[in-house]
């Protein structure tokens, strides 16, 4: 972190502006400057990492005088996956600030504590760090068919793979077995892991599986989905875009179907 004589004087910088799950992206892009140019108050900033030999920084938009248009993280899945994942570093420091107020053990006012990026008790001086929560995503596999399911959040017509939030005493293996069975009735099997994601609404932790159908009969839960189906590679719906961990999940498991079709080994 860089102390307050640092930032007096400091450069070139790219700037993450937030509140809540927005922040500041003009022309689609981080602002990079320094912070006189930008109008920003460098005295306020946290450094939370470096991209291409420059620091970022971290700033709440409550910090910042000038009124600034705020934007969906989502926005920022176009930028190179190294700065995407800081700008949503930012955004889960900027919701830590927001909904960490008060200390959960004695009821003190919380405060930010620079040197840990954390919120510290002013009482009982208990430091409490970013909540993260584990989520599972998956893609489930039957010969030439993908599963695919729609959210009624969803309003363009967009399909996505399975995902829902890891219980008490399961294992990640087992959410994925529960969820799947949950929000379409089937059963998988074979599952692997596949990669994970940072996903800042507002703290989550995406990681990724693979999944093999192993019997059931299709059933969507209507109260959690709009639709489930499965889907060939030749007759796919709007999918996940690109930049997240589910568009990963759906490219990869069409390449591995398009490579058994060409090989002659399924359907």
């Amino acid at each position: 972190m860089l102390k307050k004589s640092d930032t007096n004087r400091m450069g070139d910088a790219y700037w993450c502006v937030v509140s809540g799950s927005e922040l500041w992206l003009p022309g689609g892009a981080l602002p990079k400057g320094c912070a006189e140019t930008l109008e920003l108050p460098a005295h306020e900033a946290i450094e939370i990492g470096h991209y291409e030999g420059l620091p970022v920084m971290w700033l709440c938009e409550e910090w910042v005088e000038q009124p600034l248009p705020l934007t969906s993280l989502r926005e920022a899945l176009t930028l190179p996956e190294a700065l995407f994942l800081l700008a949503s570093k930012a955004v889960q420091y900027g919701h830590m600030r927001q909904t960490m107020r008060f200390c959960p053990q004695c009821g003190g006012r919380n405060h930010l504590n620079h040197n840990q990026l954390a919120m510290q008790c002013g009482e009982c001086r208990t430091l409490h760090y970013p909540r993260i929560f584990p989520c599972i995503i998956v893609a489930v596999r039957h010969q030439g068919s993908i599963l695919l399911a729609q959210h009624p959040r969803h309003r363009n017509g967009m399909y996505t793979v399975i995902a829902g939030f890891v219980e008490v005493g399961e294992t990640l293996e087992q959410c994925v077995a529960r969820e799947v069975k949950e929000e379409t009735g089937i059963d998988v099997t074979n599952v692997r892991y596949f990669g994970s994601q940072p996903w800042a609404f507002p703290s989550s932790m995406m990681m990724g599986f693979l999944a093999d159908y192993a019997g059931g009969t299709l059933k969507p839960d209507y109260s959690e989905l709009s639709d489930a189906q499965w889907f060939t590679v030749d007759a796919m719906p709007p999918v996940a875009p690109v930049g997240t961990i589910a568009r990963a999940l759906i490219e990869h498991t069409l390449a591995e179907i398009k490579k058994t079709l060409r090989e002659g080994g399924g359907k």
